[in-house]
């Protein structure tokens, strides 16, 4: 389907305050310098402190908690997720989620409200400025969202709720620490600046995490993994990870993926603010990167001349047999740490020979996959 082919309409509103918040940000931070100079150390703490509250809101509440259900929040994190959620101005948590099951459920397809096959800006930006009026939105898949008190009582009041934040707030921090100049400070960094910079932080993994990047757990969809996007987007940038493990409350998944969202996760967990949280057990990440790693390697002998079918064959046997293991040694080590075998010296006895037998398959798969690279084609 050709773009004309969609029934897209402008959305006036919102293309106007993506179009305008960057120009009175901009034209304010110019007029401030020219009137009462440089920015100082207020201007960027105020836009530092509320682009992490407004920022983590909407990664690790809109996003995580809400949309996926990744662990369970205590109504003061909840509470604190919807109110700077409001202050980022990407909609109520309710329109957002829906919007963003919707990507998940239909990824890649006309139906993928920020389809990335539709284009870069598309998904990065366009498809906030319009409407398609062949697909409203009846919110049928957030119903257990529109039973929250909170989120329902947001949803209702999203507006007021993101100005008195995302505005009226950095606005009034200002005034009390230095009187009106700071109060305009506060209200063009805090505020206008800031809504810019999470903007298109957040479309950052519409867009460009969907086009750049690699794709080491899954090809089937146009995800991908970018730690510079990480960077910019509180640790969403670890985009193919997410998209095949979507419970995962963590998108960064080794120590030192940048994912200040997890962080915080973690965090609010120490002190009973987040609950349940859900980790993918590791032998499935694994089992993802070697299906992966396999899928290459036979791409590989399909472009050459080489027989593909035994090591196809063995590619297959091999993996199959590393599988089960990984998933007997993910089941043996559970039963350790949790107590419930009678007899603890068999099973780490078998635990042993499980990590052994995951260390030979392992060795087998590489060698397998260092012979398909030292393959010579067959003579004709």
């Amino acid at each position: 389907m050709r773009q004309s082919d969609y029934n897209m309409k402008i959305s006036w509103v919102n293309a106007l305050f993506l179009t305008l918040t960057p120009i009175v940000g901009f034209a304010g931070a110019a007029a401030l310098w020219n009137n009462y100079g440089a920015p100082g150390i207020f201007e960027g703490v105020i836009f530092v402190s509320m682009y992490f509250a407004c920022g983590l809101s909407i990664t690790g509440g809109y996003h995580r908690l809400f949309s996926h259900r990744s662990y369970e929040g205590h109504w003061l994190a909840v509470l604190f997720y919807t109110v700077f959620g409001a202050g980022a101005f990407q909609n109520s948590v309710i329109e957002w989620c829906s919007d963003h099951r919707n990507h998940h459920k239909m990824v890649d397809t006309d139906n993928d409200p920020y389809n990335a096959k539709r284009g870069f800006w598309y998904s990065h930006m366009i498809w906030v400025m319009t409407v398609d009026d062949s697909q409203p939105n009846d919110f049928s898949n957030v119903k257990d969202l529109q039973a929250n008190k909170i989120i329902a009582w947001q949803h209702r009041n999203i507006f007021k709720i993101g100005v008195a934040s995302g505005w009226l707030l950095p606005m009034a921090i200002g005034y009390l620490y230095g009187g009106i100049p700071y109060a305009i400070s506060g209200f063009i960094w805090g505020g206008v600046l800031r809504t810019v910079a999470v903007h298109h932080g957040t479309f950052c993994v519409n867009s460009i995490a969907h086009i750049f990047g690699t794709q080491p757990y899954d090809d089937t969809n146009t995800s991908r993994d970018s730690w510079w996007v990480a960077f910019l987007t509180f640790g969403e940038g670890y985009h193919n990870f997410h998209h095949i493990f979507q419970a995962d409350y963590r998108n960064g998944i080794k120590w030192y993926h940048f994912d200040p969202t997890k962080w915080l996760i973690k965090t609010f967990s120490i002190f009973g603010l987040a609950t349940k949280l859900k980790k993918t057990p590791q032998h499935s990440i694994d089992i993802a990167i070697l299906d992966m790693k396999i899928k290459k390697n036979t791409q590989i002998l399909e472009q050459s001349s080489v027989d593909s079918a035994p090591y196809v064959e063995k590619m297959k046997s091999t993996r199959d047999d590393l599988r089960s293991a990984m998933f007997s040694l993910h089941k043996a080590t559970n039963e350790m740490k949790q107590g419930e075998s009678k007899n603890s010296d068999e099973l780490s006895a078998k635990i042993s020979q499980l990590k052994q037998n995951v260390m030979d398959g392992e060795t087998e798969i590489y060698a397998i996959f260092k012979d398909i690279r030292n393959a010579k084609p067959n003579s004709a």
